[in-house]
């Protein structure tokens, strides 16, 4: 019986690295190209939980992310530090990425979404007026890519509630 070593020798690892759109690509990734996806965080928070040694403090992060082309998706992330929540919430949101369905660069109708404590109505703008929307919609809107659009949030102020409610209503179109 004849015995290989090829086993035991760790095979050589190659890997080509190739600037392309601002990016490192490693072509051991299922040989895909990097996708374009603009990352905004819309906010940080510091959270401590009581336990018998003393508090834990974390944070949570608020990442709403989009190609600007109709896929937009939104990420909650918690960790010890900052950095690592902001990653989590972007791997998050790209898994959570929806596609909307843009005509001339508004959405098709009206939407009036309820959620927890947060009424959004979102109604398409004329062209050329832009996006006419508070911070969490206007967020969520220019990442999507809508260029033309005019929202208005009635009862909550929060902001992480506000854009989990614009999500789902923009959800509601796709």
């Amino acid at each position: 019986m004849v015995e290989s070593n090829l086993w035991l020798t760790p095979p050589e690892k190659k890997a080509y690295y190739f600037k392309k759109m601002n990016q490192s690509y490693n072509p051991q990734h299922h040989d895909r190209p990097p996708e374009e996806f603009a990352d905004k965080v819309v906010q940080i928070k510091r959270v401590s939980k009581k336990t018998k040694g003393g508090n834990q403090i974390s944070f949570t992060a608020l990442v709403v992310t989009g190609d600007k082309k109709s896929r937009v998706g939104v990420g909650l992330g918690k960790a010890k530090n900052v950095s690592d929540a902001i990653q989590k919430a972007i791997k998050r949101g790209r898994r959570s990425m929806i596609t909307l369905p843009l005509n001339k660069g508004t959405i098709p109708s009206t939407i009036k979404t309820k959620f927890k404590g947060a009424l959004v109505l979102i109604h398409p703008g004329k062209k050329g007026s832009g996006i006419i929307a508070g911070g969490p919609v206007r967020a969520v809107a220019e990442l999507a890519g809508i260029k033309d659009l005019t929202s208005k949030i009635i009862g909550s102020k929060n902001k992480s509630i506000n854009v989990w409610a614009t999500f789902k209503a923009l959800s509601k179109l796709a």
